[in-house]
């Protein structure tokens, strides 16, 4: 051995090394710390003599023996200090144990997600219910009507949003996060609990029903949804918390508060499960609303049915309330939060006109931005003059609330079920097909909404032998229009347009984003409100409009389709070009360096063999 070694140019080993020669000061090793040198006995006290390797070097100068292979030699292989170090320290009995788990998922873990996942169903629970009767107190109010929705959205509903968004940013300055939290949700929950038992049933004293008259009869029928909105205020005012608590609480409070206690590997594997049971909790409040709507069969004459059903509802969502309060006091004094690196990435700002520059400029954002603002304005139309019909069938808020108890448990079963086929169908059929799903559903049950409205008439005959009128049918066909629309919507058209922008380079892919958050979201939300209230002043009202809406519809969603389709062509040529890159990265030529010693040979790549076969022992070339 030792002639093969000095053909090699390595000096000799000696014949019987001793370990203490090879054992690093106190200063050099972690192990030391804990296990100090005996100054009587001049020997290092060891817990473990075999954790040294007997080749010549310790663990801490850089080398270990790693096991062998059947027929492989014994060679010293590098790793780096810290591996070395950790290995050691662990072996010795000093490294963490390992976590414990339950069903495979480690315990510190369901810790955190068993109570988010609570949360989320008390807050989507209230969500449901509140949304229910936002539209039941608006719509079938005396002297108002559906006309008031648009006017609502636009003149009140969104300056409030702003401001309110305005005012949590100053909060965020001065307040800590979970005074933020409480400070933002306490006055939501007080404000729904005043309203059952205070507010609505004192609304016929404070509401100006007489002035609000006397202005409908100078300025005509026409401004009959702007003036609802002062005649019903308290109504008006729940209608924008409603609102509010879907994107406050549920976009800007809870996913904040789930992003600050999750890691990354935590969310991808868990928040898929929070938008199924964001469902569930959808089809047991429709199911609430439902009971509670048909408590007014069972009063005596005279009472106020819709009051008590609120009450009982309002005391739901108070109670959902504190106990989401609660479930968050519990996470924050139970649960230790992940570190976060403090290092801060920069978002880019556009502002309108720069997002509106980069909008043109883009073929594939232009699409992209199409079929963002097509939807806003699409599910407006037909929403707003479905909600009509379903007051002139449904006229008390009774039986208002029933029916929407029902539609709101069908949007959270055809959700689930979409979201279950949803992967199906973007394995099968791709990105396209997926993508035109969402506006053929709008377009399909729009065409049949608008004609049961505008040619009703004809239709009674046929509709007669069903049971139903062409008032009812409109009303069916329109809850299923918004049913397979919103499920599409949830489970097709947003994971679409999260996927368009992946095959894009990183610059067009944040100023993009960027740039439709900026412009098209806003844009498609109120135009299809801006549209209705041009049409209401214009024409008059609502149904003399509803034409010319149908029109619209059809326009809007045909543009949608087209943007659809040519989007689909440059995302399949984008996808294309990238997997063709990732084929030529992995064809690419890797030469291996292979040492002498294990060829079998004397080849070398280098030209020089006796530098090849001594670099793996070299710690220098390492």
């Amino acid at each position: 051995m030792q002639g093969v070694l000095q053909s090699k140019g390595l000096l000799p080993l000696p014949s019987n090394p001793r370990i203490r020669a090879f054992i690093p000061q106190p200063s050099q090793g972690l192990r030391y710390r804990f296990n100090p040198i005996n100054p009587l006995l001049k020997k290092p006290v060891i817990p473990n003599i075999s954790s040294l390797s007997l080749n010549g070097f310790s663990k801490f100068q850089g080398f270990v023996t790693k096991p062998r292979l059947v027929g492989q030699k014994n060679r010293n292989y590098p790793i780096c200090r810290a591996e070395a170090a950790s290995a050691a320290f662990s072996a010795d009995g000093y490294g963490e144990r390992e976590s414990q788990k339950f069903m495979g998922i480690e315990i510190v873990t369901l810790k955190k997600i068993i109570p988010l996942g609570l949360m989320f169903f008390c807050i989507l629970f209230n969500y449901t219910i509140l949304r229910d009767t936002k539209d039941v107190l608006v719509v079938t109010a005396k002297g108002s009507s559906a006309e008031i929705i648009p006017f609502l959205k636009t003149w009140v509903n969104l300056p409030m949003a702003i401001g309110f968004m305005l005012l949590y940013t100053k909060l965020a300055n001065v307040l800590s996060k979970q005074a933020l939290f409480y400070t933002v949700i306490l006055p939501f929950i007080a404000f729904f609990g005043a309203f059952g038992f205070v507010l609505y049933p004192l609304s016929q004293y404070f509401h100006p029903t007489a002035l609000a008259d006397r202005l409908l009869d100078v300025l005509g029928p026409r401004f009959l949804g702007p003036l609802a909105i002062m005649r019903i205020w308290s109504f008006c005012l729940f209608y924008v918390m409603a609102e509010l608590w879907g994107s406050v609480v549920v976009s800007v409070l809870f996913w904040g508060f789930a992003n600050q206690i999750t890691t990354v590997e935590e969310a991808k594997k868990f928040y898929p499960l929070f938008g199924l049971g964001a469902n569930v909790a959808l089809i047991f409040s429709g199911r609430t609303v439902k009971y509670f709507s048909q408590m007014r069969q069972t009063l005596g004459p005279g009472v106020d049915g819709w009051a008590i059903s609120l009450k009982a509802m309002m005391s739901i969502v108070v109670a959902m309330g504190f106990t989401i309060c609660f479930l968050y006091w519990w996470v924050n004094n139970n649960v230790s939060l992940p570190t976060r690196s403090q290092k801060k990435k920069e978002k880019p700002k556009m502002g309108t006109m720069e997002s509106l520059k980069f909008l043109v400029s883009s073929r594939y954002i232009r699409d992209l931005a199409t079929l963002v603002v097509a939807y806003g304005i699409s599910i407006n139309l037909v929403e707003v003059t479905w909600k009509s019909k379903l007051k002139a069938q449904f006229p008390t808020p009774n039986e208002y609330s029933s029916f929407m108890g029902d539609f709101s448990t069908a949007t959270g079963i055809a959700t689930f079920t979409m979201m279950l086929l949803s992967q199906w169908i973007f394995n099968k059929y791709g990105w396209g097909v997926a993508a035109k799903i969402t506006p053929t559903v709008l377009l399909l049950t729009g065409v049949g909404f608008f004609s049961l409205v505008l040619f009703g008439g004809p239709l009674a005959p046929t509709l007669a032998q069903f049971g139903m009128t062409p008032l009812l049918a409109a009303v069916y066909v329109g809850a299923m229009q918004n049913i397979f629309s919103k499920s599409a919507k949830y489970s097709l058209f947003d994971p679409c347009k999260e996927m368009a922008y992946i095959p894009l380079d990183e610059d067009t892919k944040v100023k993009g984003k960027a740039a439709i958050d900026v412009v098209c979201n806003p844009l498609g939300k109120s135009g299809g409100a801006l549209i209705q209230q041009f049409m209401i002043l214009t024409f008059g009202s609502l149904a003399n409009s509803t034409p010319y809406l149908g029109g619209i519809l059809l326009v809007i969603v045909l543009a949608w389709l087209g943007a659809a389709k040519s989007l689909d062509g440059q995302f399949t040529a984008l996808r294309q070009e990238e997997e063709l890159e990732k084929e030529m990265e992995r064809a690419a030529v890797k030469i291996p360096v292979v040492s002498s010693s294990e060829s079998g040979n004397n080849v070398s790549l280098t030209g020089d063999s006796s530098s090849t076969s001594s670099e793996p022992s070299s710690p220098r070339s390492v």
